[in-house]
């Protein structure tokens, strides 16, 4: 709880920045807006996401456990929350990808030992487009652009639902265990505006 809750005055608007240290490094999370933060505590709260606010309540998760980086209801590393999932059978082993990252888009990823995407959007990247296009407007860039067409585009898929098992790895982070299947969360830092205020140097 030894964080500051930094309140700044911008030119739109008042944006809540929660600063302090985490494992071996200084950090900065942007607080969401529409969350009444006031303290660091609240400001924990607003950064974790619904799903585990629920787990939180329905496994009645002690208050002084809450913002621990390990309580009955999730494991966090850094941005990232791993919340346990009751059936460790629903996924195929030959749909399981090894030594995969997983990333918030730039900065250094973390190393999952064992991963399971499903659904979400397909996406290409390339230099200069790290957030990923879609097809459609991979194909207009390319009619704008033709030099485009020789670029090396990665596919990969836009929020997906994300499940892991086994060691993650981060330079910046204790190396955690996940015992059985656990569906990966990122907080709630890019549901802010104030995010735009913040950059990422790695």
């Amino acid at each position: 709880m030894r964080h500051l809750l930094l309140m700044a005055d911008q030119q739109d608007g008042k944006h809540k920045f929660l600063c302090g240290h985490d494992e071996r490094h200084w950090f900065v999370a942007a607080v969401p807006e529409r969350a009444a933060v006031s303290t660091v505590r609240t400001a924990f709260d607003a950064l974790k996401p619904i799903v585990v606010r629920a787990m939180e309540t329905r496994l009645g998760v002690k208050p002084r456990k809450r913002n621990r980086r390990r309580n009955e209801a999730f494991i966090r590393q850094g941005e990232w929350f791993f919340v346990p999932v009751a059936d460790d059978s629903l996924f195929n082993e030959r749909l399981v990808l090894r030594n995969e990252p997983i990333a918030r888009g730039g900065g250094k990823p973390h190393l999952c030992e064992e991963i399971v995407r499903q659904g979400g959007e397909l996406v290409y990247l390339a230099a200069g487009f790290p957030q990923g296009v879609t097809e459609s407007e991979r194909m207009r860039l390319m009619i704008r652009d033709p030099k485009l067409r020789h670029m090396h585009w990665v596919a990969q898929r836009r929020n997906p639902s994300v499940f892991v098992r086994g060691r993650v790895r981060h330079p910046d982070h204790k190396t955690i265990v996940l015992n059985g299947w656990h569906q990966v969360l990122m907080n709630t830092e890019n549901q802010s505006m104030a995010m735009r205020h913040v950059a990422f140097i790695d």
